[in-house]
């Protein structure tokens, strides 16, 4: 049955290629190489993170937003629960993690882009033989997100936090103020979420 809900969801979501551009090879170092293949390694979604209160208030109020998009309510929560964990796992705000997935492949699973990014977060595949195991799928759902998250993780300690320079390393386009601006606006106007901390962030990436 998950094969074919699958199927299904690669005819709705293989519609084009993404627009957005893609991470740029850089060789790394020993230390870093190994800090990344360690956060790559792989380790199933923790449950009981998911269970907490504010989690699920968090999970409600996000899955009403993205229902136009993702209607299959299993599959929406599915992703919702990966993004909260992979964003949280890695030191990253969720909301700023779905910001980037809409700008990126409009959530869609197996978005590939022109210049072959894939999946969700739109990981470049020399990222798999870079910090990974050949063989790993970058249009799974939990994979791309564990990778994504620990990219752009490695970038913003890179920028020394600086989030602007951070998502133009991550898209490729470092210095251009198009696609950092254009995730922003999309955490800003969709995902920021009850006006807290987060939105605090929002505001003061700009």
């Amino acid at each position: 049955m998950s094969k074919l809900k699958d199927l299904i969801w690669l005819a709705l979501f293989c519609a084009g290629p993404a627009l957005a551009g893609a991470q740029q090879y850089e060789p790394l170092s020993v230390s870093v190489q190994a800090a990344m293949s360690k956060a790559i390694s792989d380790q199933a979604v923790e449950t009981r993170l998911t269970e907490k209160p504010a989690v699920k208030t968090w999970l409600a109020e996000m899955s009403r937003r993205l229902t136009r998009t993702i209607p299959d309510r299993e599959y929406r929560e599915d992703l919702l629960a990966t993004v909260y964990y992979e964003a949280s796992r890695a030191g990253l705000d969720p909301e700023l993690v779905m910001g980037l997935i809409e700008v990126e492949s409009g959530f869609r699973k197996y978005a590939v882009s022109t210049v072959g990014a894939h999946g969700y977060m739109q990981v470049m595949p020399f990222w798999v033989q870079q910090i990974g195991v050949p063989g790993q799928d970058l249009f799974h759902l939990r994979t791309n997100l564990r990778y994504g998250c620990t990219i752009l993780r490695h970038y913003l300690d890179i920028e020394h936090g600086g989030l602007f320079r951070t998502l133009g390393r991550y898209n490729g386009s470092l210095g251009q103020a198009e696609y950092p601006n254009m995730v922003l606006a999309a955490w800003k106007r969709h995902w920021v979420y009850d006006g807290g901390s987060v939105g605090k962030q929002a505001k003061a990436a700009n």
